[in-house]
């Protein structure tokens, strides 16, 4: 048998429900005259009693008074017939009761133990008095004795429900616990993979310098010493020289990746620096629109401007280029808990979801021309920062890049 049915089955049969059908078949044969009209009830509120757990559809508030109203039903009808005010079947009663004090509450268990006693006293109307002696201790302590359970029962329920949802909060507690732990092994992880990959780009890198920079001299001598006449080569040589200059601006950017960076957090004015990577963004891409939502309550606080200025500039042109021409893009900012938020918004073809959890790895690039190393440099910065970068993109719809920055850093020590 699987383990989902095995489990479906242990919540439909209960040891309990077998303890009731034994108790009601042991009730029938107390009674001195078992007929039809005692065992329709019995067997009827033995059903009802296992089945009251069992019916999602009747697990609501309104189940539950159902619950209560037939069982109450049930049991008049059982003590009617068996004697009434005398009847054994009196504690036929106390099943609505319990039900009422562990599902309703105090003023529902009140309510219910109220109309049980106002029930059994009911009988009481039929007694010709001057033919039938009432034992009025017993009547009395028999409607105490159900105020008592169904007191006795809320108590005993309402702790259950307060460790239940004691249990609850710890075990949601504990799922943040474990998620917060998975996202930190998973920068661990990320650190690493940066570590490893960036000590490889800078001993590859510092070894491409010379090399480059012996070709890129000689494509300068050659294009010098070639004759006018000599187009080829000439183009060959500027062709060899350009080619030299971009192999050289993705070595620099290597090496800006490997390099280790020490922010240097003086109290700057968020606003001037978001400004400044604006405008750079700007000329870097003309043609679609860049919008400023800043919150005027962010005061100065630590931060290394040069280095986010870097980061802001990079997460605009990104999304500057993955919007439409004539499109929009959006930079705001918000306080939150001693945090800012620094929200890039845009509007552009998004990002596929199988690629969001490796946009900020090193050297992975959807661009054709990419290297990848973008994104991984300001994730690498903002770690610095002691901050967080989180993404939102749906495909087709646009992206959201928000960085979140510390206001507060006790013990820190602005640098010069």
């Amino acid at each position: 048998m699987s383990a989902p049915l095995r489990h479906r089955w242990a919540r439909l049969v209960r040891p309990q429900d077998l303890v009731w059908l034994l108790l009601f078949p042991a009730l029938a044969a107390t009674t001195e005259v078992l007929d039809v009209y005692v065992i329709v009830p019995l067997a009827a509120l033995a059903v009802a009693q296992v089945l009251e757990s069992k019916i999602p559809a009747l697990a609501s508030t309104r189940g539950t008074v159902f619950w209560i109203v037939l069982k109450m039903g049930l049991g008049y009808v059982l003590i009617g017939y068996t004697g009434a005010i005398a009847s054994n079947y009196w504690l036929v009663l106390l099943l609505p009761v319990v039900s009422a004090a562990t599902a309703l509450g105090v003023l529902g268990t009140l309510a219910s133990s109220m109309l049980a006693g106002a029930a059994y006293l009911s009988f009481l109307l039929y007694l010709d008095f001057s033919q039938v002696t009432v034992e009025w201790k017993v009547v009395l302590l028999r409607v105490f004795f159900m105020a008592i359970v169904g007191n006795l029962a809320n108590t005993l329920a309402e702790e259950l429900r307060v460790q239940s949802q004691n249990y609850r909060r710890t075990a949601e507690q504990l799922a943040e616990a474990n998620r917060h732990i998975q996202e930190a092994e998973e920068a661990v992880r990320r650190s690493d993979r940066l570590a490893a990959l960036g000590q490889l780009s800078a001993g590859l890198a510092h070894e491409l310098r010379n090399p480059l920079g012996t070709i890129k001299a000689s494509a300068e001598m050659l294009a010098t010493q070639v004759s006018r006449e000599n187009e080829v080569a000439r183009e060959m040589a500027g062709f060899i020289s350009t080619e030299v200059d971009r192999t050289n601006s993705l070595v620099t950017r290597f090496l800006q990746f490997a390099r280790p960076l020490q922010a240097r957090l003086q109290t700057a004015d968020l606003a001037q620096m978001l400004d400044r990577a604006v405008a750079a963004a700007e000329r870097e891409v003309p043609l679609v629109a860049i919008y400023k939502n800043y919150a005027p309550e962010i005061p100065p606080f630590l931060f290394d401007a040069e280095l986010m200025e870097r980061v802001v500039y990079n997460l605009v042109v990104n999304a500057a280029q993955a919007s439409p021409s004539g499109g929009a893009v959006t930079v705001k900012t918000r306080a939150a808990g001693g945090t800012v938020e620094i929200a890039v918004i845009d509007r552009g073809q998004g990002i596929d979801p199988k690629n969001v959890d490796s946009i900020f790895n090193p050297f992975f690039t959807t661009k054709p021309a990419g290297v990848g190393l973008g994104l991984a440099i300001v994730s690498k910065i903002v770690d610095e920062h002691g901050g967080k970068i989180t993404v939102e993109s749906e495909p087709g719809r646009g992206s959201v890049f928000r960085v979140l920055l510390p206001m507060a850093r006790p013990g820190s020590e602005t640098s010069a």
